[in-house]
């Protein structure tokens, strides 16, 4: 008889925005499978088993969890913020998809998480607050012309735009490209928010122009959500700004 396997986001970073279900999930679950850092954030029994492997092994991972699943085993694969975006949880069906007959009979469960962009929002007042959509700027498993197209449509399409997986050492070079693509189409005056671990002790939370933004203000702990030309800011007399994009259209570029 296969065990149980569990796919679970631990939100953002701060402890306080695990979901009560991920909780539960965790609690049931005796093996772990994920990034090192996002099994830190687990505070684990002696009896449950920690399998930590590379940011970069996802596919691996979820063949491993699937198989000790299949052998009867209660799993959980862990992610950071929600499972089903970008994470493990398409890893997971991926591997269930090309794989034995076994895995399709693991009772699968994905709890759903606080994504980085819902964090970033929360924190500077409700830019996705009209239709948004978010990319990867990643070109690992996909090619960078497919970006900047996705990236270009999206903008005239008048979509809030949020980026994940924004920079690395790898890729140093890929997000003021993207700006630079964003320019041709978005008014120079559209605010960008540089949402840095949204919810730690180390939160950095930055507003500036498209026409200014500064790619070095981000690192892969980044979330950067660009507005549309619908998206305002309120200044407040003593408070942080306010960035919302208003819920009904109006055509207005400001």
């Amino acid at each position: 008889m296969s065990g149980k396997l569990f796919i679970v986001g631990t939100g953002p970073g701060n402890p306080t925005q695990m979901t009560p279900e991920t909780r539960e999930a965790i609690a049931a679950a005796t093996e772990f499978f994920g990034y090192g850092p996002y099994l830190d954030r687990l505070d684990l029994r002696p009896d449950q088993i920690r399998i930590a492997s590379d940011n970069r092994e996802e596919l691996d991972r979820a063949q491993a969890a699937l198989a000790r699943a299949a052998a009867g085993a209660d799993v959980c694969v862990v992610s950071g913020g929600d499972p089903g975006i970008f994470a493990m949880a398409a890893a997971v069906c991926e591997a269930i998809d090309k794989g034995p007959e076994e895995w399709r009979q693991v009772d699968l469960r994905v709890t759903p998480g606080v994504t980085a962009m819902l964090a970033v929002a929360a924190r500077i007042g409700a830019p996705l607050g009209h239709d948004f959509c978010a990319m990867s700027l990643s070109d690992n498993l996909k090619p960078w012309d497919v970006i900047t197209k996705r990236l270009r449509l999206a903008a005239e399409a008048g979509l809030v735009i949020a980026l994940y997986n924004p920079i690395s050492k790898a890729r140093p070079w890929q997000l003021g490209e993207a700006f630079s693509v964003l320019r041709e189409v978005l008014p120079g005056s559209v605010p960008v928010i540089f949402g840095r671990a949204a919810g730690r002790p180390d939160e950095r939370i930055t507003v500036m122009p498209l026409g200014d933004a500064d790619p070095d203000r981000a690192d892969m702990a980044t979330c950067v959500i660009i507005g549309s030309p619908e998206t305002r800011v309120v200044a407040r007399d003593g408070r942080p700004d306010l960035v919302y994009t208003p819920r009904s259209f109006t055509g207005d570029s400001h």
